[in-house]
């Protein structure tokens, strides 16, 4: 696994931009690389499809190992809204998608898991088909890339279908968000694409009725995707109308998917698989002998607020407003590192199948939403 170097496309940002992807740059820094990527063999592309079908699997169970044992106050999660997730869980309401994040360490052919982004993964739309139109712009040949993305969309929207209420699916978020707007008419394409009835709403436009949830012509929502994070809505006069809803609209991602965007699942996690290869060992409370670690918020989103420890003494550290959910710490990964910088895997789950990675890099160990995305393809 390596970082190769390309005579850069002098057009590179509207050949993005005719394509739709209008956030390839952020405060005039490209968040896009378009002229190195990552080189990977095709056994590296078999380790993160293996670590990522294992672990999803491992996930699952720890989800219900929460469930079985009540373990709700570790994850932060307000009473009014368990209910509303076991319920979840025992219907078994689908999940479409997640993002895994890993640490590659190179010289020992090791995958740790840092987290899950399980509830509002974004980058979907850069991994499933900005990376894919690069490919196929500077390696029109036979080269391969571990991305089926698009195609799992489609097929797993197909196999949902049947499970919907109603006969139109809403996708919604906030407005004035362009990277999730993206990637909420990403989603949106593919679910038309596998012959779904699809509308748009903003979820500040999302009305209540009084016994329901109405989009702006007073149409009852009954299914509806959202790239809000869950954390966020149950925190809302909005979280108390879904314990309310009398005719229990579905929502996607199902609100299990809570316990799994929670980093509060890494330490329930190294319990039920203690020094498992693929595992970090994570704490709710740290023991005395870890003195290399990162301390994460439970909540934090987008590396805000982690600090990372070597010898016990602070290396890095990030702003934020997280922090008063309380903390879990997580054993130091080794990340890979080339001369642009720190970078990390995602490894994305669709339909319950490992289909595509990612990878973001960093100027330091932590990845924030300034990391820079790589796109990669695999050498064989």
């Amino acid at each position: 696994m390596q970082i190769k170097k390309l005579r850069i496309d002098p057009n590179w940002e509207s050949r993005l931009e005719s394509i739709g992807y209008g956030y390839h740059t952020l405060g005039g820094v490209p968040y896009w690389v378009d002229d190195y990527y990552y080189e990977i063999r095709a056994k590296d592309a078999d380790l993160i499809y293996k670590a990522t079908t294992e672990l999803w699997d491992m996930c699952l169970q720890a989800v219900e190992y929460v469930i079985q044992n009540k373990l709700y106050s570790k994850f932060h999660i307000p009473a009014y809204m368990i209910h509303h997730i076991e319920r979840s869980w025992e219907n078994d309401e689908p999940s479409i998608y997640g993002r895994f994040d890993f640490a590659f360490d190179a010289a020992h052919n090791e995958i740790k898991m840092l987290e899950f982004n399980a509830d509002t993964p974004t980058s979907l739309f850069e991994t499933g088909i900005v990376q894919w139109y690069w490919k196929n712009h500077y390696f029109p040949e036979l080269t391969d890339q571990f991305n089926s993305i698009h195609e799992q969309l489609i097929a797993s929207w197909k196999d949902l279908q049947p499970h919907l209420k109603g006969e139109i699916l809403h996708f919604s978020c906030a407005k004035e968000t362009l990277e999730d707007l993206t990637n909420v008419e990403y989603l949106r394409d593919t679910a038309i694409q596998a012959g779904i009835q699809t509308k748009l709403i903003y979820i500040d436009d999302i009305g209540w009725d009084g016994r329901a949830f109405v989009d702006l012509e007073g149409e009852e929502i009954t299914s509806i995707f959202k790239l809000y994070p869950w954390e966020w809505m149950v925190r809302e006069d909005f979280g108390y109308n879904i314990a309310n809803d009398i005719n229990e609209a579905q929502w996607i991602e199902p609100s299990w998917k809570m316990l799994l965007s929670n980093k509060a699942i890494l330490p329930v996690l190294w319990e039920l698989f203690p020094n498992h290869p693929y595992l970090l060992a994570s704490y709710f409370e740290k023991p005395s002998y870890l003195k290399h670690y990162v301390r994460k918020p439970i909540l934090s989103r987008e590396g805000a607020n982690v600090e990372m420890f070597y010898d016990n003494q602070m290396i890095y550290d990030t702003e934020g407003e997280y922090g008063e959910e309380g903390f879990i710490y997580q054993e130091l990964a080794t990340l890979h590192r080339e001369e642009t910088g720190f970078s990390i895997i995602g490894s994305w789950v669709i339909g319950q199948e490992s289909c595509g990675i990612s990878f973001r890099e960093s100027d330091m160990p932590i990845t924030t939403d300034k990391s820079r995305f790589i796109p990669h393809i695999i050498k064989h």
